[in-house]
């Protein structure tokens, strides 16, 4: 899918790897639909950004919210072509802790919800809105393409360390996901990809201790360090350039396989 005149939404954009795409993609020619629950952060990046982008405040939780952002593609741009869905919580904790702690049901419950529903609801009101501006458009790719969703799946998917029962869970839902969505989507002329990082410099891996954070550079091949937010950003680019890659999902890791802890 050409980037110049596209039109992406992305959840979590006011900071980290959304932030980083919504630059990118501006960048390249694109128009962005900032999504986030921060206010000040997002309106400061869309201030910045300025004709191009368009800031929502929503909870990606909330299907209301999500529904009124995706339609807001629309007004503010004339129609919606893409998804990048960088919105995600990270939450540490043994299933049985020190002294017998246990991990608490309830931040389990939240960190599916907000990193597996909130993919889920803004995978389902970003497709309506693209099939919706797919039958108003008359231009085409070659391959008849009408659209991208990237999600954001994790290598702790496959990988999970110590502790991270509740957030590797979600990144391999996330990850399952992919494939039935790009199956059904398929039809329509739209491709489902995700991309699974390792730890990259954000402020969700910045909130970690710093003997965790180098442990994962520790882990990680070539280059031993963290992974740059651009980076990313380069990936979702070429996702979006190259209508080949369907259904699947892509490691940026530097080789890194984690270990236990």
């Amino acid at each position: 899918m050409k980037i110049d005149n596209s039109v992406v939404m992305i959840t979590g954009a006011a900071s980290g790897l959304g932030r980083a795409t919504a630059e990118r993609l501006v960048a390249l020619g694109a128009r962005v639909l900032l999504v986030d629950l921060d206010a000040t952060q997002g309106s400061a990046l869309a201030a910045s950004l300025g004709s191009a982008a368009h800031f929502v405040q929503a909870d990606v939780t909330s299907d209301e919210q999500l529904d009124r952002a995706a339609d807001a593609g629309v007004s503010q741009f004339g129609k919606l072509t893409g998804l990048v869905t960088c919105a995600g919580l990270l939450y540490a904790h043994k299933l049985i802790g020190r002294e017998g702690r246990t991990h608490d049901a309830a931040a389990f419950e939240r960190v599916l919800r907000v990193n597996v529903t909130g993919t889920f609801l803004a995978m389902r009101a970003a497709s309506r809105v693209i099939l919706a501006s797919a039958a108003r458009e008359t231009e085409t790719s070659s391959d008849g393409e009408r659209g991208v969703l990237v999600l954001v799946s994790s290598v702790a998917a496959t990988e999970g360390q110590l502790g991270q029962l509740a957030y590797a869970a979600s990144k391999g839902a996330v990850a399952s996901m992919v494939l039935p969505a790009a199956r059904e989507l398929a039809s329509a002329g739209v491709r489902v990809v995700a991309i699974a990082p390792a730890a990259m410099e954000t402020p969700m891996i910045a909130a970690a201790p710093a003997s965790v954070q180098q442990s994962l550079v520790d882990q990680t091949l070539f280059p031993r360090r963290l992974g740059k937010p651009d980076e990313f950003a380069q990936l979702v680019e070429h996702i979006f350039e190259n209508t080949l890659i369907n259904g699947c999902t892509l490691r940026l890791d530097g080789g890194v396989r984690m270990s236990a802890k």
